[in-house]
């Protein structure tokens, strides 16, 4: 039998004293703080994976382009049929390979004027992306022999232009120092939420156009698209294309063409760390505060013990039980709070956000239950850890303090 778990149930089991608003004070800070570790991090993380996707689903995981574009809208053309294709297509960690071309240009409406990029597409595009983020019409077809003279464009230049589905637009190119016009029907409207990045700036349509534009035959593209199956392979698999492709091309990670972005969302893993650290310090010390109430008010409870021969470990053991179960009480709690209002978030989107300026209509949640797993394990080590130091009280009270005491 377990006697110092019998008697650290005896308190639990007994606990009426004036412990007990300062215990149940414990209890809540435990709950409370785990809660908001738990929300911080589903939060945290699910803006950068809403985010991140939104960013990859535009432009890919890696590009390839010729080595001399220096991030160019139009630069060199490149012949899509390339010996390392197949070397890839064999890779695990690659889904799908796609050709693009852009070019820039000006829509001109009756009323007005705006300034885009286009971005043409071929048949091999990937429409998964889009799909989600269509809000009106439908993503165009893009056939090798038949140019479509279809063209998706975003709310932010159908509100500007005052363009709706199924209305036509000129665009406006510069080849060779000339005026160059393009025709195309409005077949669907899309928004991502990233205005100044995308949505002010990118529009849709069959690379056939920019081919035609730029004289090429149709075999020459601007690059390739990768997409992967894993974004946290983007690194090695990054370096896996650059060493398949050869000197004349080269590969850029997703996080290297958007370098600014992608370092404001990895600079949120700082905030999230620095409130998860808070929150677990203040549990532990609520827990120590409780600690030091409960021994204090068993002081004659210890001195007994002691009297009739049990050790000081055995007794700080009892107490290090008691407090294993306050601190197990909180933790329960406060999963049950934190993990609720994560689903409520997640199902029905309770608190909205600018989407112009976070990017999102809402507040986005990454449920991962591994997370939770290891802000509990977390939590508990650090506050059991730190109820050992003040636990040696009991080691400085003996049976003649004790009976003085009571």
């Amino acid at each position: 039998m377990n006697t110092e778990f019998f008697i650290s149930k005896k308190i639990i089991s007994g606990n009426k004293g004036f412990s007990k608003p300062i215990v149940n004070i414990a209890i809540l800070g435990i709950s409370l703080g785990l809660a908001i570790m738990i929300l911080t991090l589903a939060i945290v993380t699910g803006f950068q994976k809403e985010i991140r996707d939104k960013v990859i689903g535009f432009g890919s995981h890696i590009q390839i382009s010729n080595y001399d574009n220096n991030e160019s809208y139009e630069g060199t053309p490149i012949n899509r049929h390339q010996s390392f294709i197949p070397v890839l297509n064999k890779n695990p960690s690659i889904r799908h390979i796609q050709c693009f071309a852009t070019k820039a240009g000006i829509i001109k409406t009756k009323d007005e004027l705006q300034g885009v990029v286009v971005k043409g597409i071929g048949s091999d595009f990937d429409w998964n992306f889009f799909k989600k983020n269509i809000i009106a019409g439908k993503p165009f077809i893009v056939s090798d022999s038949v140019k479509s003279d279809k063209i998706l464009i975003s709310k932010y230049h159908s509100e500007k232009l005052k363009l709706k589905l199924n209305d036509s637009l000129i665009i406006y190119f510069i080849q060779n120092q000339q005026q160059r016009a393009r025709k195309f029907v409005v077949c669907g409207i899309y928004e991502t939420g990233l205005g100044e990045m995308f949505d002010q700036i990118y529009v849709l349509a069959d690379i056939a156009h920019i081919q035609k534009l730029n004289g090429w035959n149709k075999d020459s593209i601007g690059g390739f698209e990768i997409l992967l199956n894993d974004y946290k392979k983007l690194e090695t698999a990054t370096a896996y294309v650059n060493g398949a492709i050869g000197f004349n091309f080269i590969a850029r990670s997703i996080k290297d063409i958007n370098r600014p972005i992608f370092s404001w969302l990895d600079a949120q893993d700082i905030n999230a760390v620095v409130v998860i650290l808070l929150m677990a310090l203040v549990a532990a010390i609520n827990m120590i505060s409780a600690l030091l109430v409960l021994i204090l008010e068993r002081t004659s409870m210890i001195g007994t013990l002691k009297a009739i021969g049990m050790k000081n470990w055995s007794v700080r053991k009892v107490f290090l039980y008691n407090a294993s179960y306050l601190i197990g009480k909180g933790m329960l709690y406060g999963n049950i709070l934190g993990i609720s209002i994560c689903l409520l978030q997640k199902h029905f989107h309770l608190v909205s956000l600018d989407e112009s300026t976070y990017y999102l209509s809402s507040i986005p949640i990454n449920f991962n239950l591994l997370h939770i797993l290891f802000l509990n394990a977390g939590t508990f080590i650090l506050c059991f850890v730190m109820l050992i130091i003040p636990s040696y009280i009991i080691t400085y009270i003996t049976p003649v303090k004790a009976m003085k005491f009571s």
